[in-house]
């Protein structure tokens, strides 16, 4: 009987050309995740938005007190501590999103979704960045001290104007807004890809 002569390594050579062809026919590989920093700065940034939304809508919606209060101040200081906060995460997070390319989406995502990511993430990053300063400027143009968690106060830039506080507020309220619907929609395609897709772009944040 003639026996075949196997050549070193060849085995394994054709085990990885089955692993990826298996890959391509059916099994989806995983996608990249986030690294470490990234993930730190999301879920940092997260947390800072909600808590900042939800002593916000507090304050306008359900306060119980005069805004001349004790209990109006305390809250105005955290949700502007708390805002000042985000903005300076963000600094950050653009730091560090400029200087790390972010891990692609899996080639079975969606051209219009792919898009739709692009066009959510930017807008939520001008956001981001654009409702705290125009916070900030509200408050400064009230002439109003700007405390940091009580570790310093910011410089106040700008002269007392009134009609630029008014319209500052305004802003800053739409800015805010356009941020909650955005996040709605953030959720909503996360939830789409975890349970229904099931293509594990909702888990490229994980911290793992």
């Amino acid at each position: 009987m003639t026996q075949v002569k196997q050549v070193p390594g060849a085995w394994p050579a054709a085990h990885r050309a089955s692993s990826t062809r298996m890959q391509m026919t059916g099994l989806q590989a995983t996608p990249a995740r986030y690294t470490r920093p990234a993930v730190l700065l999301h879920w940092a940034v997260a947390v800072g938005v909600l808590a900042a939304l939800t002593i916000g809508l507090y304050m306008e919606h359900f306060p119980g007190f005069k805004h001349t209060t004790p209990e109006w101040n305390s809250a105005l200081f955290w949700h502007g501590s708390i805002g000042a906060l985000v903005l300076l995460l963000m600094v950050a997070r653009l730091a560090w999103r400029v200087t790390h390319r972010p891990p692609a989406l899996p080639a079975s995502v969606a051209a219009w979704k792919v898009k739709a990511s692009h066009v959510v993430h930017g807008l939520l990053y001008a956001l981001l960045f654009a409702a705290p300063v125009v916070g900030l400027v509200h408050r400064m143009a009230g002439n109003h001290p700007i405390d940091f968690f009580g570790l310093w106060r910011w410089p106040v830039l700008i002269t007392p104007d009134e009609a630029l506080r008014v319209f500052a507020d305004k802003l800053h309220v739409a800015l805010v807004t356009g941020i909650g619907l955005l996040i709605v929609g953030h959720i909503a395609a996360v939830l789409l890809h975890r349970f229904i897709d099931r293509d594990g772009v909702s888990e490229r944040m994980n911290w793992r």
